[in-house]
């Protein structure tokens, strides 16, 4: 194990005081596989024989957030650990939580774990590994293994089935078969438990560098078929082999994925997922007996929209992503395009992570580069100037014009601001005659009266 961290030294500090107080004080769960890995573990989580209670009374700072379940927040330094009392479940009845639990001993409360490299404990004391569950073995051999009866540790909390994908993916590790055959067989019962649950899981197996594995095992376990239906729909679609020898909408979003840096950003990884979903809806073929799928990007985005609603993201993620999936066809007209609505285009927020999502979605396909570098050979021709200046007009002085309010000041501005864009007008001033000349402004201003007129006061 590497030398202890300030938190890791924080939650030694915990322990220490509660053996002072006569009871046991181990580290527990995630923390533990992570530290035997030689990681710094995320958090770390402290179980004890002390009840919530005496928790409390040892502790000036803490907080219940499950003291039901023996479990109290204890705040130290600038850390907060989770203290649980060693407990036993009692019966599970809606997938995810038990009805109430019994304080037991620290066997018992390894048993009714997850997986078994999850199961173990750690005694900071001693600096040795408690395991009654087998877990260092397995995580010798690299292996998620389910704590007794797999298909009862899923019917517990269906969860569990995405975590072991979860695990599987971002430690490497193998599923140990009768765990496998049992997320199989109870994959499609996922959908018991909350959108927000499944999300966080489905994030985090696609925000892995692996997350092409993760892909592969959903798609073998029906967990795929289960979450993502609309994923699923892309099997068997087949593309125009001049376009996408491929293969595929399913076989092309997958080797996407296998194109992504390993750093990328949530929206990207879910364009890249979503970009397509609007093929199958809409796959026809010509009269020519070519393949189309005339406003894919259209009902994607739709689509999109709807699968991201689903699970609960954020509308921040979904605008981004909505917006990704809309424009992913817009790519093929950008050496068209005047200059004013190219830089329009990629002054957009999203435009980095959708040149991203382009460059992919060629690779995997045709091979066709050429809009990519043509809009990386632009970018560097912007890169000199803000891609947007500051505008040379304003809103006022259209007013200050004799303009009225109204949907007529939008449109000169943005005429303006093409002719700013294509260096036709680079000057406030030569900007403002421009406007008085095309627009007859100005000539209201000069009858008006001078502001040095005195005006006549009221007695």
């Amino acid at each position: 194990m590497k030398t202890a961290t300030p938190m890791e030294s924080a939650a030694r500090d915990i322990a220490r005081r509660l053996r002072a107080a006569g009871h046991v004080a181990y580290f527990a769960g995630g923390c533990v596989r992570d530290l035997l890995r030689g990681e710094a573990p995320k958090d770390l989580d402290i179980a004890t024989n002390a009840t919530p209670e005496v928790v409390q009374k040892i502790f000036s700072r803490t907080y219940a957030v499950g003291a039901h379940f023996g479990v109290i927040v204890v705040l130290e330094n600038e850390f907060q650990f989770e203290v649980a009392t060693f407990r036993s479940d009692g019966a599970y009845l809606d997938g995810r939580r038990p009805v109430k639990v019994h304080f037991a001993t620290a066997e018992e409360d390894a048993t009714r774990r997850d997986f078994t490299i999850n199961g173990m404990f750690f005694d900071p004391e001693k600096n040795e590994v408690i395991d009654f569950v087998g877990g260092r073995a397995d995580l010798e051999r690299k292996l998620i293994r389910a704590i007794g009866d797999p298909a009862q540790r899923f019917a517990e909390d269906r969860l569990r089935m995405l975590r072991a994908v979860r695990f599987a993916t971002v430690l490497g590790f193998e599923i140990e078969p009768s765990t496998w055959d049992a997320v199989v067989a109870h994959a499609p019962s996922i959908n018991e438990i909350s959108a927000e649950r499944i999300r966080e899981e489905l994030v985090r197996i696609f925000m892995s560098p692996h997350r092409v594995r993760g892909w592969d095992l959903l798609d073998a376990s029906g967990l795929m078929r289960a979450t993502l239906p609309e994923v699923e729909a892309m099997k068997g679609c087949e593309q125009p082999p001049q376009f996408h020898p491929e293969g595929d909408v399913f076989k092309h979003t997958r080797i996407m994925l296998e194109l992504l840096p390993e750093e990328a950003s949530l929206p990207l990884v879910l364009s890249v997922l979503f970009h397509d979903i609007g093929k199958p809806p809409t796959s026809s073929v010509d009269e020519n007996g070519r393949i189309r799928f005339n406003g894919h990007d259209r009902i994607g985005a739709e689509m999109t929209e709807a699968v991201m609603q689903r699970l609960r993201f954020s509308r921040a993620e979904i605008d981004a992503t909505v917006e990704a999936v809309r424009q992913h066809m817009v790519f093929k007209d950008v050496p068209n395009m005047r200059v004013a609505k190219l830089k329009r285009f990629m002054a957009r927020p999203t435009f980095d992570d959708e040149l991203e999502l382009h460059r992919v979605d060629c690779e995997s396909s045709h091979g066709m580069m050429d809009n990519y570098d043509f809009l990386k050979r632009k970018r560097e021709e912007f890169a000199n100037e803000p891609i947007i200046p500051p505008p040379l007009v304003r809103g006022d002085d259209l007013l200050a014009l004799g303009l009225k309010p109204g949907p007529k000041i939008g449109e000169i501005l943005e005429a303006v601001e093409t002719r700013q864009l294509e260096g036709m007008l680079r000057e406030r001033e030569k900007a403002l005659e421009w406007v008085k000349r095309e627009y007859s402004l100005g000539e209201e201003e000069k009858k008006r009266p001078t502001s040095n007129v005195q005006r006549p006061t009221s007695n």
